[in-house]
Parts: C-alpha cells; structure tokens; sequence
C-alpha cells in the first residue's frame, strides 16, 4: 500500500527525507499523518522517523541549510524548517524502563523497537519518501478495520501513561467504528486503571476531553466512559444521557466542546478540566440558561444568536423537549433587535437605582411585545 497524498510530494517533506536518506540514515514519516491520509482524513503536523541521533540531525540540518531547533533533544527530537514548514524529526527510541511519564529511553536503529513503545497500533504506522506504507507490528489492519488497539499489552501501555486512557476513548471517537464498539481488551484495561486518572495534571486532562468532545459523535464513547467508571474520575457527577439527543440535535452545526460539555453536568468542571477563563464563562451561562424560563427571542437579544442557540438546544437535549417551532428565526429576531429606549429618555424622572429598575420594567415589556412596541409605545 501507498500513500499518494499531495502532502507526500511538498518540497520540504522530500528535502527533510532525502537530506537523512542520503547520509545513509533511515527515514520514515510516521504516526498522524500515516494514519491520516491512508484514512482520508485532514493531515497536519508531519512527523519523521530515523535511525540519526539527534545531533547528527542538527549536524545534517546544518550542513542542508536547513533551520533545526532542539524542541526535545534530550528525547531525540529536533524540529527541521524546510520550505517555511516545522517537520518534528525523531530519533527511533525503545523503553528501558517505565514509571509513568517518566520512561527511560534510549535511542535505537530499528523501527520495530521504535513501533513497540507506541501507544496503539494504528500509530505505529510508517511511510517511506515514495509513501510505501512500512507496518511493523500489523497495524494495517486495524486502521481498516477502525479498530483502536492498544499495542502490546494494554496494561503495560496505559501504567507507562495513564493519559493513554482517554487517547483510547478519544481516538475511538474520532478513528473507531462506531458499530463494531471499543476493543474489550484495552476497554478492560482503561476500566481497571481509570484511577490512574486522578494522578495527571488536570491540563492533559482537560486538553484530551477537548478533543475528545469535538468528535462529530463522542455520544457512544462517553457512554462507555461512563460505564467503566473513567467518566467518574474526569469529572465527578457529570451524566452522558443528554449528550446523544443534543448531538441529534446539532445537526449541521460544527460541533463544540463546551456546549456538550454543559449537559455532561458534573462538579467543578472549570478546575478539573483546566478551562479558560473564556470557556469557563461560557460554560456558566450555558449551565445556567438550561433552566432557564427565558424564550428564544429574549435569549437572542440578551446573549446574542450563538450562545442563545446553543443554549436552546441544550435545553432542549437536557429537558428530552423538542425545540419550539421556530426557535432560529426567533433567536435571529432577538438577537438583531435594538431597544428603543436609553437612560436618557428617562432622565431627569428618574436617577440611580430607579433608573435601572424603570429601563429593565420597560425592556421587559417591549421583549413580551416580541419586540413591537416602539419608543412612544414605551414612554407614552
């Protein structure tokens, strides 16, 4: 098999592949974008395998006229600017010994060694500069078969790095099939040592749940992470039975972690999660709003058309209600309305605490009017 994607052919692929190739070094893209492009899908970062220890990447990179910089050194890995683009290159490693993050590695000169301290075999895929795929411990087929699997023993894997509990679930999101469901293998696994979870800084953590909820579906995922009891130790309290009807409901709108992470519920997600003070905002007033009387017109005009609908649906996921006939247009409406009155038309009747009380009296009414009455309605 072969990748003939475009991104194979660019300049600084070929330039970064041929300059450790024609040292007599191995060269190999490998891991997401393998993956990737042999599914189909969108490739980004691209990333270089090779028997060259990392200083003799920096000596070639030089010697090339390349940039090389020393990302991650100590760990074999050197970023080379080709063609304006970063290309992480990484000296092959095998495991001496593992205790979590903090595995002892050292360089090796053979991609088997290298593949075995992946983490699942779909990323331990490899491509030559012609795009022949290289498959060291048979991975193809389980990309075919969009199967998630750990490589290795999965018990090993996961106590190398806890956070390779919630890859697990998040690359089945994204990559699985949805029909054939999790491998019961690396689902035992995660299940068993789901407390590991509790160890990682809550940025990795919240970092994973991101993309993981990003995923067009996440529902059938979550629920599994639910039912092993992972969910537990990601965010305690939080209920996946409202995340399949909202992403039901979202059809056709890009999907967002915060508004799915709102009927999650659960306690302190800002803090377990590591949220931005933006997203934590947003994920309050989304919390909020879902119990909230409002309709969608004064939604529209007090939060704007976004937020509103997100809340709208939501609510409608949360509430198992379907949203009310013709919600959108009533958010746009809401949202694209400007009260006709100011402080100033009030002034001098009114002043301080009673100004503000008179202008939300009136905004009130002109909002139940459904935004009809005009300036001389209100004052009048």
């Amino acid at each position: 098999m072969r990748i003939t994607d475009d991104w194979i052919a660019e300049p600084g692929v070929q330039s970064v592949l041929a300059m450790l190739a024609g040292a007599g070094h191995r060269a190999l893209l490998v891991g997401g974008c393998v993956r990737n492009a042999l599914l189909g899908a969108p490739v980004s970062d691209i990333d270089i395998a090779t028997d060259a220890p990392p200083q003799r990447v920096m000596d070639l990179a030089a010697a090339a006229g390349l940039k090389a910089v020393p990302t991650g050194f100590d760990h074999g890995t050197v970023t080379v600017i080709a063609n304006h683009v970063p290309h992480e290159v990484t000296t092959f490693r095998r495991d001496v010994e593992t205790f979590g993050r903090h595995a002892t590695v050292a360089f090796a000169t053979r991609v088997e060694d290298d593949a075995s301290r992946r983490d699942f075999t779909m990323n331990a895929l490899y491509a030559e500069a012609d795009g022949s795929v290289v498959d060291p411990l048979g991975g193809l087929a389980d990309l075919r078969a969009r199967r998630v699997r750990f490589v290795g023993d999965a018990d090993a894997r996961i106590c190398e790095d806890y956070l390779r509990i919630l890859r697990f679930f998040r690359f089945h999101a994204w990559y699985g099939d949805a029909a054939e469901g999790l491998d019961a293998d690396g689902l035992a696994a995660c299940a068993e040592h789901s407390a590991g979870i509790e160890t990682l800084s809550r940025e990795r953590v919240g970092g994973e749940m991101r993309k993981l909820l990003a995923a067009p579906d996440p529902a059938p995922v979550v629920a599994a992470m639910q039912a092993s009891g992972v969910l537990a130790h990601v965010l305690p309290g939080a209920e996946m039975r409202a995340l399949a009807p909202l992403v039901h409901l979202e059809a056709g709108l890009a999907p967002d972690a915060m508004r799915r992470l709102a009927v999650l519920g659960g306690a302190d997600p800002a803090e377990r999660l590591r949220l931005s003070r933006a997203e934590a905002r947003r994920l309050d007033l989304l919390r909020g709003l879902i119990g909230s009387m409002a309709g969608p017109a004064e939604l529209g005009f007090v939060h704007g058309a976004d937020l509103a609908r997100d809340a709208l649906l939501a609510r409608a996921a949360v509430m198992e209600q379907p949203l009310p006939q013709g919600w959108l247009q009533a958010v746009t409406q809401g949202a694209e309305a400007t009260f006709p009155v100011t402080a100033a038309d009030l002034m001098p009747a009114y002043s301080g605490p009673a100004l503000g009380a008179r202008l939300a009296e009136l905004q009130a009414r002109w909002i139940a009017s459904g935004f009809a009455l005009g300036r001389n309605d209100l004052l009048g």
